[in-house]
């Protein structure tokens, strides 16, 4: 009967071989470089999609405001109406250029980071 206190040989090789294959220097550096740069994809994204709710929130008050002004524009006359008509376009038009902002930036982020 074997000793029981005996490792088998290729048993330890096994583990050796494997401790050198997944904590070589270079492996650990690639690897951690691989999941920084999907943190920061990840993170990109997230941006983008706030930005794009942003966007939609912004989208539904202004044409909410442009319909209420224009039915008390036609209704009154009032040049009022017609500034508050003029305010949700400029609304739409500074969240259409904060989206495109922060789209480009985070394009910008995740192209100058390092893939590993």
């Amino acid at each position: 009967m074997p000793d029981p206190t005996t490792v088998n040989a290729q048993i330890i090789d096994l583990i050796n071989q494997s401790q050198q294959a997944t904590m070589n220097p270079q492996v650990v550096l690639t690897s951690g470089a691989g999941k920084a740069y999907q943190a920061v994809a990840q993170s990109a994204a997230i941006a983008v999609q706030d930005a794009a709710d942003a966007l939609r929130n912004a989208t539904t008050v202004a044409t909410t405001a442009s319909g209420v002004a224009m039915a008390q524009f036609l209704a009154t006359g009032e040049d009022r109406y017609a500034k508050a008509l003029q305010l949700a376009q400029q609304m739409m038009t500074s969240a259409t250029q904060d989206f495109s902002s922060i789209g480009a930036a985070a394009a910008v982020v995740l192209k100058s980071f390092p893939s590993g």
